[in-house]
């Protein structure tokens, strides 16, 4: 973990709520940036205290212990794909997982829903000046999908953009993690005739998958076909919450996805050309230095 004196040209952060999110939503642009020489920098809000334990052998983890154990998976993780530069909100343990939406647990004034979106901005705008990243990734204003902590992590990092700005480092782009409706529909039509052949019993449903949107919203697309296998592999380092049998894997909820190696971004500050879409989170950032 850390930064170096010298900064590559390019620098890329990443801004998510639990370890295993940023493999399964980010882990072949990662790798692929990673392996082309970028500074990929993973800011993680939570150590996902609260998850569901799949395997039966770690199911006596929980709270502190499951956190620290996460830590451990996301290190493990960050080696399969080749990223040094990854921390923890304010340190590992200062924001606690606020679990499911609408569970006493979002009560606990030490989650990280019930944090002050300033005070939480104000840390990681010192990862931000630090780095100085022309490109920030996270989520849309849901979240993805409606967890309290990817709702919180979309409005610290955006808070977080706005205040680095005026401290002296405007971000150039900014991302939203997305997948195009289309391409999720053919994913899950695919997934319904291998089913039979996978260890896995049950289909989940597009409606799972966060960041579904109309195809006409996706402004890049990454193709991180070559660093499949790295993905996979950072997912599964994530044991606790995910069991991949690629290109499918699951959650807690044993219902079988796709792992998406092309990933797709909506660009929803900064400069695109006009046209296709884009095939580089750089594209246009080359004289920001």
């Amino acid at each position: 973990m850390g930064s170096m004196t010298e900064p590559p040209a390019r620098r890329l952060l990443l801004v998510h709520a639990h370890p295993d999110d940023e493999s399964i939503n980010n882990g072949a642009t990662m790798a692929r940036y990673a392996a082309e020489g970028a500074l990929v920098t993973l800011v993680t809000c939570t150590l996902g205290e609260r998850g569901e334990v799949i395997p039966a052998e770690l199911q006596h983890l929980t709270g502190p212990a499951l956190g620290e154990y996460r830590l451990g998976e996301l290190s493990a993780a960050m080696r399969e794909l080749g990223v040094q530069d990854f921390r923890l909100l304010g340190g590992p343990g200062r924001y606690l997982d606020s679990g499911m939406m609408g569970l006493a647990d979002n009560d606990d004034p030490a989650c990280f829903w019930r944090a002050d979106v300033d005070e939480a901005a104000a840390r990681l705008v010192e990862v931000i000046l630090e780095v100085r990243p022309q490109v920030l990734v996270t989520y849309d204003e849901n979240g993805g999908y409606g967890h309290p902590d990817h709702i919180q992590a979309h409005r610290v990092a955006m808070r977080a953009a706005d205040l680095a700005a005026e401290a002296g480092w405007t971000i150039p782009k900014i991302y939203w993690n997305r997948v195009p409706r289309s391409l999720g529909e053919q994913a899950f039509e695919r997934l319904a005739e291998v089913l039979p052949g996978l260890p896995f019993d049950k289909p989940g449903v597009l409606d799972d998958v966060p960041g579904v949107v109309a195809d006409e919203r996706i402004t890049t697309e990454i193709d991180g076909t070559a660093y499949a296998a790295a993905k996979a592999a950072a997912m599964a380092a994530h044991a606790t919450q995910v069991t991949v049998a690629e290109p499918y894997f699951v959650l807690s909820n044993d219902l079988a996805q796709p792992v998406f190696t092309t990933e797709y971004y909506e660009l929803v500050r900064g400069e695109r050309a006009l046209g296709a879409r884009e095939t580089d989170l750089f594209a246009g950032t080359e004289a920001t230095s």
